[in-house]
C-alpha cells in the first residue's frame, strides 16, 4: 500500500480507501483522537483510534512528538473543523517522544525559546510554515531568471577580494594556532598560507557574476554570503543567502525595471502555491499586531500587504529628492529621528527608509542617484561628478531590501575610483580586464533573501526565517 501525506488525504474525496500515512503526533486526545502531521501541509489530519484493536501499552506510547505510522480507512470527518479523517485499523509507534521531556509541548512558546530549540522548532506551525515559504520562494527565485534567460552561477564562497570594501570578512587560514609565520615587518606572512594570499568567506557573488555576464549575456548567484559584523539587531546575520542578477547592455533604468518585476513575479507565485501557509502567518501576524500600542500598529495585513506590491507601481525617487523630504519631514524637526538628517551626503538609515516608505509615499519605494561617498567603487560616476548610478529598493516593515547599481564600464574612471579608495589594482587584475576587452554599460543587484523571507512571512526578527541563524556568539546546531 502506497503512503500517502497529510496534504493528500486533505484533499481527497475518495472515501472508504484504505491507506497508509506517517508523521508526528501533534497532540492525543480523550486516548482516541490523534492529531497527525507529517510536515507536507501545516493542517494537521484526525485519526480516531479503534480501541479494539489497539493495546492498552500502544497506547500510552502516543504521546506529542512521537513518530508513527497508521494504517486505515479516509472516511468523510463526523467533527467539526475538517472534512475528513482516518478512522485506524492499525498503528505502530516508530519512536518515541517522552512528554516529561519533549520540549514543543502543544502550546504557545516564545520565538526564542524556540531559537534555542532550533533542531525541533519546525514542528510548531509558525516555523513550518516560515519553512515552506521559504523553501516555496527559493524555488520561484530559480524560476524567474531560467524562463528569462538568465545562467546560474555558482560564485566562490572563498576569495581574496572584498566586494563591498567594507572589511568585515571572515577569514579563511590553514595556518595553526598561534603558529603563523610572519614577514620581516611583523605581519602575518599569507604567501605561506594555503591559497598562497589572504583569504576570506565571501561577503557577495557580485564581481564574479560580471564576468559571467559580459560572457553570457544574463547570470545570477544565489548562495550563502558572510558577514562578520558584530551585530545583534532583528535585521542582521553573520551567514545569510543573497540573490544577486547582472545583465549586460542594461543601464539603471533596465535594472530597476527587473528588481521591480523579479520582486513582484516571486511574491505573486508563493501567493498561489503557499495560501494555507499564509493565511496561518497572516491570522498570527494580525494577532501579534493588535498587542502593540495603537500608533504602532500596522495599516494592513500580511496578504494585503503582499497583493498591494505585487498590484502597484514602486514609486522612482532621487536620493536628492529624498533627502529634501526627509529634511524637511516632521521626525526630523522634532529630532525624533536617531540619525537627524542635515545635509546633502547623508548615508540613509533604516529609520529614515521606513518612513519614505510607510509614512510618506506609503509604497514601496526605489531610491536612485546616491552620493559617491557613501557608495561601493564598482558603481558607475554620474556625469556631474558627485553621484553614482546606484538604486536601493525599499520596503514597509524591513528598508532596504535591493541594492544595486549601473556598473563603472569605463577603465580609466573604475582605476581612478580604486586609486581614491585604496584598492589594489593587482587584486582585482581579472576584474579591469572586463573593461579593457569588450566593456559595455551592464547592471545588476543584491537582494538579502532572508529579507524577502521576512517580508513574506510577516517575521520580525531575521534570524526566525533561516533554519539555523548564525549570529554573534551563536554557531549552535
Amino acid at each position: 500500500m502506497t503512503k500517502s501525506s497529510v496534504l493528500e488525504l486533505l484533499q481527497s474525496d475518495k472515501f472508504s480507501q484504505e491507506i497508509t500515512i506517517k508523521g508526528w503526533v501533534r497532540t492525543f486526545r480523550s486516548n482516541r483522537f490523534i492529531a497527525l502531521n507529517d510536515g507536507s501541509t501545516i493542517n494537521n489530519i484526525q485519526c480516531v483510534i479503534d480501541f479494539e484493536n489497539t493495546d492498552e501499552i500502544t497506547l500510552k506510547r502516543i504521546s506529542t512528538g512521537a513518530a508513527v505510522s497508521i494504517k486505515g480507512t479516509l472516511v468523510e470527518s463526523q467533527g467539526k473543523g475538517q472534512n475528513v479523517e482516518i478512522q485506524v485499523s492499525e498503528l505502530e509507534i516508530l519512536g518515541d517522544s517522552n512528554p516529561d521531556e519533549y520540549p514543543i509541548q502543544p502550546k504557545k512558546h516564545s520565538l526564542e525559546f524556540l531559537r534555542e530549540n532550533a533542531h525541533l522548532r519546525v514542528r510548531t506551525n509558525t516555523f513550518s510554515a516560515v519553512m515552506r515559504v521559504r523553501s516555496k520562494l527559493s524555488f520561484a527565485v530559480h524560476k524567474y531568471f531560467q524562463e528569462n534567460g538568465f545562467n546560474y552561477v555558482n560564485t566562490p564562497i572563498i576569495t581574496g577580494s572584498d566586494a563591498e570594501g567594507a572589511g568585515e570578512m571572515f577569514r579563511v587560514t590553514n595556518f595553526e594556532d598561534n603558529k603563523s609565520p610572519v614577514t620581516e615587518d611583523g605581519k602575518i606572512d599569507y604567501s605561506k598560507d594555503f591559497f598562497g594570499k589572504e583569504t576570506n568567506l565571501t561577503v557577495s557573488g557580485q564581481l564574479e557574476a560580471e564576468t559571467f555576464a559580459m560572457s553570457l549575456g544574463k547570470a545570477y548567484t544565489f548562495g550563502p554570503t558572510f558577514r562578520a559584523e558584530n551585530s545583534n539587531t532583528t535585521r542582521h546575520l553573520a551567514e545569510f543567502w543573497m540573490i544577486e542578477p547582472e545583465v549586460a547592455f542594461m543601464d539603471l533604468d533596465g535594472n530597476m525595471d527587473l528588481a521591480e518585476d523579479f520582486i513582484k513575479s516571486v511574491l505573486k507565485d508563493i501567493l498561489e502555491t503557499c495560501k494555507d501557509d499564509l493565511t496561518f502567518l497572516d491570522q498570527r501576524l494580525t494577532q501579534e499586531e493588535k498587542s502593540k500600542p495603537q500608533a504602532e500598529r500596522s495599516d494592513m495585513s500580511l496578504l494585503e500587504k503582499l497583493q498591494f506590491i505585487t498590484e502597484n507601481n514602486f514609486k522612482r525617487v532621487s536620493y536628492t529628492e529624498a533627502i529634501e523630504i526627509l529634511r524637511n519631514s516632521k521626525p526630523n524637526k522634532k529630532k525624533k529621528f536617531q540619525y537627524p538628517i542635515n545635509e546633502w551626503g547623508a548615508d540613509l538609515q533604516s529609520e529614515h527608509e521606513r518612513f519614505l516608505v510607510e509614512k510618506h509615499f506609503k509604497c514601496p519605494v526605489i531610491l536612485f542617484d546616491y552620493p559617491a561617498t557613501i557608495k561601493a567603487f564598482y558603481m558607475r560616476l554620474n556625469e556631474d561628478g558627485k553621484t553614482v548610478r546606484a538604486m536601493d529598493v525599499l520596503f514597509p516593515g524591513i528598508g532596504e531590501i535591493v541594492g544595486g547599481s549601473q556598473r563603472e564600464e569605463r577603465l580609466d574612471i573604475l582605476k581612478e575610483k580604486m586609486a581614491a579608495l585604496d584598492i589594489d589594482e593587482k587584486e582585482l587584475w581579472w576584474y579591469l580586464d572586463l573593461r579593457k576587452y569588450g566593456t559595455a554599460v551592464h547592471s545588476g543587484f543584491g537582494l538579502g533573501f532572508e529579507r524577502l523571507v521576512q517580508f513574506a512571512t510577516g517575521m520580525g526578527n531575521i534570524r526566525d526565517v533561516i533554519p539555523f541563524p548564525r549570529t554573534p556568539q551563536n554557531a549552535e546546531f
